[in-house]
């Protein structure tokens, strides 16, 4: 299988320049070797506007005209109909019933065409709209273009801090670590790129383990609040994964929760639960890191109120 390759990486970041914020590197205060990587800061309020925007810019024109289509519980939606309503064409979301509302909105007011389904129904429907309107599929993280637009964090990471010795990124399908790993591996082979993920999603741990996919249903990865983080690994992700991860760890739902307290209370970033669980790692696994410079990437801000009000609580 072949891999994204840093060339890849590069050219996706050229061609999401201008439309993608380049988040900062945040110091924190109460860890003088901890920096956070704040993608919360995206227009759409999560790192998914990198992938998807690399995408669409990557189709050609006359399929782009036809517009798109994915399956999303929520950021890659969001990102998918920012980037589809840049280029002017239609967009169609596949979203699992219990996604959480504040996303369901966002990609409405987008102008997304949004269809609610049973969570096991949902690649089955983004695939019966491809038929049906001849739309292109732009999957959250199964795709090269993919990958290699995520791929751009790890990027500005190695040039806003070169001497990086950890970066701890989430893991649900595995797409983000695939390419920041790609990134990072290539710039600075020393540094360690470890993924998180929830105990109550741990299908990742468990496929690296394994050496192959392993696929947790959904009665089992819904038990965690970590949204984002609920979808099982590709091949291809896991191939990526298994070249160039160093590691992965896993958070309880009350790390979760109290590490989304400190980004709120302490560094004064919203994010949501998926985006709380590198920090989550720091704050309660340091001794199963590496030691020295790391960061932490907040990988999205789209939470839901009641969430965020239990986590300050």
């Amino acid at each position: 299988m072949e891999l994204v390759s840093i060339a890849d990486v590069r050219a996706a970041a050229e061609d999401i320049a201008g439309a993608v914020v380049r988040t900062p590197l945040l110091p924190t205060l109460w860890d003088d070797e901890l920096w956070l990587k704040p993608e919360s800061l995206q227009p759409v309020g999560s790192f998914k506007l990198r992938g998807a925007t690399h995408a669409v810019a990557r189709l050609d024109p006359a399929a782009r005209s036809r517009g798109v289509v994915t399956h999303s519980s929520g950021n890659h939606g969001q990102a998918l109909a920012y980037a589809a309503r840049a280029f002017g064409v239609p967009c169609t979301v596949v979203v699992p019933e219990g996604a959480p509302q504040v996303k369901v909105a966002r990609m409405r007011a987008l102008g997304a065409d949004v269809r609610l389904v049973p969570p096991a129904r949902r690649f089955a429907e983004a695939e019966q709209v491809v038929v049906d309107t001849g739309a292109v599929l732009v999957p959250p993280f199964d795709h090269p273009w993919i990958i290699a637009g995520q791929g751009t964090i790890g990027l500005e990471i190695i040039a806003d801090l070169p001497d990086v010795d950890v970066v701890l990124v989430p893991v649900g399908g595995g797409g983000l670590a695939s390419g920041v790993a790609t990134a990072v591996r290539a710039l600075r082979p020393s540094t360690a790129v470890v993924g998180v993920e929830p105990l109550l999603a741990a299908d990742a741990r468990e496929s690296l383990a394994a050496g192959e996919v392993v696929v947790w249903d959904v009665e089992r990865t819904y038990r965690t609040c970590a949204d984002g983080l609920r979808t099982n690994l590709s091949e291809l992700t896991l191939a990526h994964l298994r070249d160039r991860l160093d590691g992965i760890v896993t958070v309880t739902e009350d790390e979760i929760v109290a590490a989304l307290g400190r980004l709120l209370g302490e560094a004064r970033l919203v994010a949501e639960p998926s985006g709380a669980v590198a920090l989550a790692a720091r704050l309660f696994h340091r001794d199963e890191l590496p030691p020295g410079r790391t960061v932490a990437v907040v990988t999205g801000g789209n939470a839901d109120p009641h969430v965020l009000a239990a986590a300050l609580r």
